[in-house]
């Protein structure tokens, strides 16, 4: 059995939803607290076993190379002035068997791996989708690849959704549960309308797929958008060889919108040991400011309607 030694990150999306900051500045380089959000990724995959990682980028994300290359200039300074815990932070993130590719037009996510082909090879391969950060104590890349030693098969990444929210996923319309969190799978469906979604069961973005992908995607036509859906490939990849898939039981940050980016900074900066008590009686402090704005707004409402009723019982009398 092939070894599961690469990975492929895409990065090449626009970044509209967090307009204007992304206009000239990458997505994946927006800062939780102090680490850019491609970070978390590249972590995941290096402490999950993963060897060799590829970066699919576009446009306007040349910082992200910049990010995980040396800085000469940077790393000097810090010696010199003796830094050397910003130093150790800085050389994190070189000498990683890190590697690029441009998408030059957006066709989708399907597209974007199908660039991987020439770096993966006849591999089994993850991808990692950077809008996504998964917390738990085995990296999930790792659970998955830990599933492929067992089923030497492609194994997809879901969890569990409201129902309501069933439109916003890929959702697997489940065939069985073979083993404890693992799931045969009839199909996959890309958003459903909730009245059609097969299960609450949600595609998060960890997949550990089979080189036979590929062929998929080079014949894939377009679909949701006129865009190639990974989606779509890996439900056509179903019906020629198993694809299972593998409920994800951690805690899942979204960092893809502006709501759920701030609430995984609070989650992050409250286990980071240079801000979280600072930050922690802040929130504290907020909540009692807050709250007393509610009160003194209930108040308010509570006068003016009073107000409304002495007034009518005036207008009576009159």
């Amino acid at each position: 059995m092939t070894k599961v030694r690469k990975a492929i990150i895409p990065a090449a999306g626009l970044g509209t939803r967090f307009l204007p900051a992304t206009k000239a500045m990458a997505k994946e380089m927006l800062p939780i607290v102090d680490k850019p959000t491609i970070q978390f990724i590249v972590e995941e995959a290096i402490n999950s076993g993963i060897e060799d990682i590829l970066i699919i980028t576009g446009k306007s994300k040349r910082p992200i190379e910049d990010h995980f290359d040396s800085n000469i200039e940077l790393e000097q300074n810090l010696r010199e002035k003796e830094k050397f815990e910003l130093l150790e932070l800085v050389e994190e993130t070189i000498g990683l068997n890190l590697f690029f590719v441009r998408q030059s037009y957006p066709k989708g996510l399907g597209d974007a791996v199908l660039h991987a082909k020439a770096f993966v090879g006849n591999e089994p391969f993850v991808v990692m989708l950077g809008d996504d950060i998964m917390d738990d104590e085995v990296p999930l890349t790792k659970q998955l690849m830990d599933r492929y030693e067992k089923t030497h098969a492609s194994n997809i990444a879901v969890m569990r959704v409201p129902h309501e929210d069933t439109s916003k996923y890929g959702i697997i319309d489940p065939e069985a549960q073979i083993d404890d969190g693992l799931f045969n799978v009839k199909q996959f469906v890309e958003k459903p309308d909730p009245k059609d979604a097969p299960s609450d069961l949600a595609i998060i973005g960890r997949y550990l797929l089979t080189p036979e992908i590929f062929e998929i995607l080079e014949n894939q036509e377009p679909g949701a958008g006129n865009e190639v859906q990974l989606t779509d490939a890996i439900d056509n990849l179903n019906k020629i060889q198993r694809v299972f898939a593998h409920e994800f039981k951690g805690q899942r940050y979204d960092v893809g919108d502006k709501f759920g980016f701030m609430k995984t900074s609070i989650q992050y900066g409250l286990k980071h040991t240079q801000v979280k008590d600072e930050l922690r009686q802040y929130i504290k402090d907020l909540a009692k400011d807050l709250e007393a704005e509610d009160n003194e707004k209930a108040i308010e409402e509570i006068e003016e309607v009073l107000k409304e009723k002495v007034e009518e019982e005036k207008n009576k009398k009159s």
